[in-house]
């Protein structure tokens, strides 16, 4: 399984993603993860989610080998509508969902970052969307909530990196900490949250996304279409080629 959910007695519900052996999620698995997040925010004994990872980094997006193995567009519509789903699943989550990112958080890994509602992060963590390097596109939606404008820009076209240390000066990571004691730090805010009334907390939640300036489900949504025009062209499937190995282009697998 590439998603598991534990929900503890004290209303913490601990989402993690398993998928070696970078976490690039395969189509299945963005579905599993929207769908262990709705079921948290639907239970009303939750409070809180933690959503985590196993292994070397929280996520690596897109199981990429899998789209280009696979004949035809249907890993690629796949991995879009299950990246959208899950995205949405962590933003509309009823209860606050806490990110615990450790090693690297890439392409879909920021979009499930950018739409938590707290960020913690082991002191090896780094953010990026390298999606112009595979002939993608997308996220921007998200890693804008992470880093300013023109810095986000610098970050999308460059496919540079940035670590998570950066990013507490920009406000959008909380905390800091050494990769062995990030579990601790992130279920200690959720047990924050959890000691608070439920029943405000889930209000609380439903009031700031009805605050927020941007809807990233439509922001994002707009997005997808960009590289759906790439693979059209075949420039995607050149670049994932050269990523994953493979010979799709020449192989009439479009």
């Amino acid at each position: 399984m590439s998603v598991s959910s534990d929900l503890r007695d004290d209303g913490i519900c601990v989402v993690t993603m398993d998928h070696p052996p970078v976490n690039a999620l395969p189509v299945q698995g963005w579905f599993d993860l929207a769908a262990a997040l709705d079921a948290a925010g639907a239970d009303s004994a939750t409070k809180v989610v933690v959503l985590r990872a196993e292994g070397k980094g929280f996520n690596a997006g897109v199981d990429i080998k899998e789209m280009q193995k696979t004949t035809g567009f249907d890993a690629l519509i796949g991995a879009n509508k299950g990246c959208y789903a899950a995205f949405k699943a962590v933003y509309e989550c009823a209860v606050p969902v806490i990110a615990a990112v450790q090693g690297f958080c890439l392409g879909g890994g920021v979009g499930l970052v950018g739409n938590s509602d707290i960020v913690v992060a082991s002191d090896d963590a780094y953010f990026g969307v390298p999606e112009v390097n595979q002939g993608a596109l997308g996220a921007a939606t998200h890693l804008a909530r992470l880093v300013p404008q023109h810095l986000m820009r610098t970050l999308y076209f460059t496919a540079k990196t940035i670590p998570a240390a950066d990013l507490v000066q920009h406000g959008s990571v909380f905390e800091v900490v050494p990769r062995a004691q990030l579990d601790e730090l992130a279920l200690g805010l959720a047990a924050e949250i959890a000691a608070k009334d439920g029943r405000v907390i889930r209000a609380a939640k439903e009031a700031l996304n009805g605050i927020d300036p941007i809807d990233v489900n439509t922001s994002y949504r707009f997005e997808q279409g960009f590289p759906m025009e790439l693979n059209l062209m075949g420039v995607s499937d050149e670049l994932r080629d050269d990523f994953a190995g493979t010979d799709k282009a020449n192989e009439g697998g479009r």
